[in-house]
């Protein structure tokens, strides 16, 4: 069946209450869901997932020690309770703030607030080669296309007589020293330390190389010197060859260019660089500021249309604190997302809103196995102690008592093992229907 954006969304439920329509269901979208979930509004949450993906452990799925499945966590089961919440699975298309209208792939919803949630995507920063070669992990379905993409490199390599190939193969560059790459370079470097040789006795680790480009001139740019001193230190100490000052410039797909160094040889590179705001039609240009972040004031309202907001990554709300708008972290736009919730009630109430403002929780980033940094707003420690804090802030975060068992049955299993079990190469498939085709892919 064909829907058009020229037709209401079907079947969306009556309601005499105001209608909030929230665009993105990740860490801010979810959270307001949650938060507005039997308050006086009919909430409309929309995404092209039926499900909460938890970025922070995307790596994880990527070195097999986690399932997809482990950190995704069905929207449509969140609000089983939920009387006033709906979920729609589809693409937004563009949006229209005079008509108050929000026009998608099956069909349009009107709406009189609407927040703009749809996080953040890869930031390639104009290098098409790189768009085009180079694999991002931004997503779960990302995380298992690197998962498979190295494993069936290494099933390559053993079947390969070329030893330069085999190196190529065998190789991985990552680009990005945030914890994305700290902590995906760290995990490459423990399976190729620990677990790689026994699966491929074949093929000689010692010729692995495990790179992590970063352009500026140190790890973990948001944390103290002191946290990105340790984390260096432990990727040293596994292994990773960390290179600073080391823009990647260009990628065939094999050569790895990169400013003030030699070039580098690999069939993988992993880009984890720097993220830019989704975009959505309909928003005017001077709405929007230089870095493609949606310009709002201290209530998270949108310059220029006070029923329109935006959370998280998507928005830049300049403060005294933070002249260039906050960090694009998920403890952002939760904490956005919980004051906008409470100001959509205030609204209804016809009371003041309060202006957000941030509290900053935090940061951590584990390297691997018994190594992670943390700085607390009151403390910080490296090591076990810190590895222990990071693994019980990540499991509370999690949705879902089985998924924290799941993972958390997992972790001990690694931690005792030391063996990840998820080593599958499982390649998606073509299904064709009677109107179009799928891309299909397998469960772990």
């Amino acid at each position: 069946m064909t829907f058009s954006s020229a037709y209401p969304l079907p079947n969306l439920p009556q309601s005499n209450h105001k209608r909030v329509v929230i665009l993105g269901g990740g860490f801010a979208g979810l959270q307001l869901a949650k938060k507005l979930s039997g308050k006086p509004y009919q909430v409309v949450l929309l995404d092209k997932n039926n499900y909460h993906q938890f970025q922070p452990l995307f790596y994880q799925v990527a070195t097999s020690a986690l399932e997809p499945s482990a950190i995704s966590f069905p929207l449509r089961k969140i609000f089983h309770h939920s009387k006033n919440v709906t979920f729609r699975m589809t693409e937004v298309e563009s949006i229209s703030p005079d008509e108050k209208r929000v026009f998608t792939k099956m069909g349009f919803v009107d709406f009189d607030y609407l927040v703009l949630a749809m996080g953040a995507d890869t930031n390639y920063f104009g290098i098409e080669n790189i768009k085009q070669k180079s694999t991002p992990m931004k997503s779960v379905s990302e995380a298992l296309y690197i998962r498979n993409r190295i494993i069936a490199n290494y099933e390559k390599a053993i079947n390969t007589q070329d030893e330069n190939e085999k190196r190529a193969l065998m190789n991985i560059v990552i680009v990005g020293g945030g914890p994305t790459g700290v902590e995906l370079a760290g995990a490459m470097a423990e399976l190729r330390n620990r677990i790689l040789p026994k699966d491929y006795p074949e093929l000689d680790f010692h010729q692995m190389q495990v790179i992590l480009a970063e352009a500026g001139e140190s790890l973990l740019a948001g944390m103290t010197p002191q946290a990105s001193a340790h984390a260096l230190k432990y990727l040293k100490n596994l292994g990773v060859e960390v290179i600073f000052k080391a823009a990647v410039t260009d990628y065939d797909g094999l050569t790895v260019k990169v400013k003030n160094y030699p070039n580098f040889n690999s069939r993988t590179l992993v880009w984890a660089a720097g993220v830019k705001p989704n975009a959505v039609d309909g928003i005017h240009a001077d709405q929007v500021a230089g870095n493609g972040r949606l310009l709002v004031n201290e209530f998270n309202q949108l310059a220029g249309a006070d029923y329109i907001f935006a959370l998280g990554d998507q928005c830049l709300m300049a403060s005294e604190d933070y002249p260039r708008g906050h960090p694009q972290v998920a403890q952002v736009a939760i904490q956005q997302a919980t004051n906008l919730a409470k100001n959509l009630v205030s609204l209804h109430k016809n009371q003041p809103l309060r202006p957000f403002k941030y509290k900053d929780l935090g940061s951590m980033a584990t390297v691997g196995k018994k190594l992670a940094v943390v700085d607390l707003p009151f403390i910080r420690f490296q090591g076990f102690f810190a590895w222990v804090t990071w693994l019980f802030v990540h499991l509370m975060a999690i949705l879902g008592v089985r998924n924290k068992l799941f993972i958390l049955l997992n972790w001990a299993w690694n931690y005792f093992s030391f063996d990840v079990s998820l080593r599958l190469l499982i390649r998606p498939r073509m299904v064709k229907d009677h109107e179009s085709k799928e891309l299909v892919e397998d469960k772990d």
